[in-house]
């Protein structure tokens, strides 16, 4: 049986203003969903939400892992239970290398010391594929480092780390074309029964290179259409302004 991460009437607020306003959402392992919808629409705030930044208040709702509610469980807990965010912003971290970030991070989700040895043997096999120098790890984390530098750092870090479900909150943002079929190989390499995806964009360019099962338009807080690949070349053709409208004469404004 493959792993299930379903988001039930999700009612999020940051300092009291509602964002999302009864999400529903799943996602089950085996499975690629494109989250899409305009600026302001409350995407970041689900990608948050998930993995428990404190600034996002839940005021309603559940989020199941396999049955169990993520919402009741600490940031680190989450991560130990398969869950990963590839953020849009990385932080630098000043004196942390590459390399030391990563080791910390792959025994502390797996429970167990990986020995040195073996965790640079595998660490160096990651890179390879995603074409990365092996100078990279010994660099502080994200110091210094450019936009592809850093979303193809959060792949390594994806790849590495081996996760029940791979939240990217426009990891496309800013990306150069060579860049964009990087990342794009890292989430198409964990491909399987074992891994899903929520890929949140607004743009259908990283769908060229990442092929969505589902794809779901997010309108203020709410997801407003859910169809195949094809609705994410109708709203590069057309926009959101029409399914704004046709929400908005759904509810009577």
């Amino acid at each position: 049986m493959g792993n299930v991460l379903e988001i039930r009437d999700l009612h999020v607020q940051i300092d009291d203003k509602p964002i999302l306003k009864g999400l529903n959402l799943t996602l089950k392992s085996g499975e690629i969903h494109a989250l899409m919808g305009p600026n302001g629409s409350g995407k970041t705030t689900l990608s948050f939400t998930l993995m428990g930044h404190p600034r996002y208040e839940v005021t309603k709702g559940e989020v199941l892992l396999n049955g169990e509610n993520v919402l009741e469980m600490a940031p680190d807990e989450r991560a130990r239970r398969g869950l990963f965010l590839a953020f849009q912003y990385p932080s630098e971290v000043a004196g942390v290398t590459v390399a030391n970030f990563l080791r910390t991070a792959l025994n502390s989700v797996r429970g167990t010391e990986l020995s040195a040895w073996d965790f640079f043997e595998l660490m160096q096999q990651k890179m390879n594929f995603l074409e990365m120098d092996e100078s990279f790890a010994k660099r502080y984390l994200n110091e210094g480092f450019s936009g592809g530098e850093k979303k193809r750092n959060e792949m390594l870090q994806m790849l590495l780390l081996q996760p029940k479900f791979g939240i990217l909150d426009e990891t496309d943002s800013g990306l150069d074309i060579d860049a964009l079929k990087v990342v794009s190989k890292g989430v198409n390499a964990l491909r399987s029964e074992d891994f899903g995806a929520l890929v949140i964009t607004h743009y259908n360019r990283i769908l060229r290179y990442i092929e969505p099962d589902v794809v779901h338009v997010m309108i203020d807080g709410r997801i407003e259409r859910t169809g195949g690949k094809e609705l994410s070349l109708e709203l590069e053709e057309k926009g959101y302004d029409w399914i704004k409208e046709d929400v908005e004469a759904a509810r009577g404004r």
